[in-house]
């Protein structure tokens, strides 16, 4: 069974309950913080701050100001840059349906930050001796969910904005709050996330367009990572045959060498 989480903005009140459910439940520090100007706390994801409610001020066609709130985080795609651009296996996708992330295989290099067309994972010193770098990003709580568990966010979650389960049923749910979003007259709504890069993991209803909260409006598999699938088995040739060709040279050498022993 695939899995998946639906987020219905529409419900969404910004209590935050879900950032400190996950900070609470990876054990992951507090950050040092600044007044920027926006009630959003802290100012955007980190190595530390795996989810966030992110603050966006809008003024509708009525001139009427209002909040969105996005809970943003990895959406785990079904076609997954950063899963494809992984050079160690760190980032995968799981059996269950979500990009799982292990940390001990992360060598720092960086390039899932580069390729997520969300620009999600982050990277982060976790040695300040060796300067050495990880990776980190939301995993849907793997150590829940394999377990039969739901993700401590939606657990945490007061109004039911979060929903975790079979990913079949949370389209056909997120379809049906669309239509009620669209029968009380906001015409703007939509599902995002049903067809979107094969498929989310993590899905929103949404009131206005995908741009207004800050989200692609058709996100796109990223050309230059689909450019390193084909060069980073290309090198591993190039490598190899080096290998090989130094190999053959040494025994090429010593076999010269012998001869003129000999005469």
């Amino acid at each position: 069974m695939a899995v998946a989480m639906l987020l219905d903005l529409s419900k969404c009140t910004a209590c935050r309950g879900c950032q400190a459910a996950c900070k609470q439940w990876n054990d992951l520090p507090a950050e040092e913080t600044h007044n920027f100007g926006s009630y959003q706390n802290p100012a955007d994801l980190s190595y530390d701050t795996y989810t966030l409610i992110h603050f966006q001020e809008h003024v509708g066609d009525d001139g009427e100001l209002s909040w969105l709130f996005l809970n943003q985080r990895c959406l785990h795609c079904t076609d997954a840059a950063c899963v494809d651009v992984c050079p160690t296996g760190a980032l995968s996708h799981n059996e269950m349906g979500f990009v799982s992330f292990e940390e001990a295989k992360c060598n720092g290099c960086g390039y899932c930050t580069q390729f997520c067309p969300f620009d999600i994972p982050r990277l982060g010193n976790v040695s300040a001796i060796s300067g050495e770098a990880k990776s980190s990003k939301c995993t849907m709580c793997q150590d829940r969910t394999s377990n039969g568990l739901v993700p401590a966010c939606a657990q945490a979650c007061p109004t039911g904005a979060i929903l975790f389960g079979d990913r079949a049923e949370l389209v056909a749910e997120g379809r049906s709050r669309v239509e009620a979003l669209k029968s009380k007259g906001i015409s703007s709504a939509r599902l995002y996330g049903e067809t979107e890069l094969g498929g989310l993991g993590q899905m929103y209803v949404l009131e206005e367009k995908a741009s207004v909260y800050g989200l692609p409006e058709n996100p796109k598999y990223p050309a230059t990572a689909a450019m390193r699938n084909i060069a980073q088995p290309l090198g591993s040739i190039a490598f190899g045959a080096a290998i090989v060709g130094s190999i053959a040279a040494f025994f090429i050498t010593r076999r010269n060498i012998h001869m003129e022993e000999v005469e």
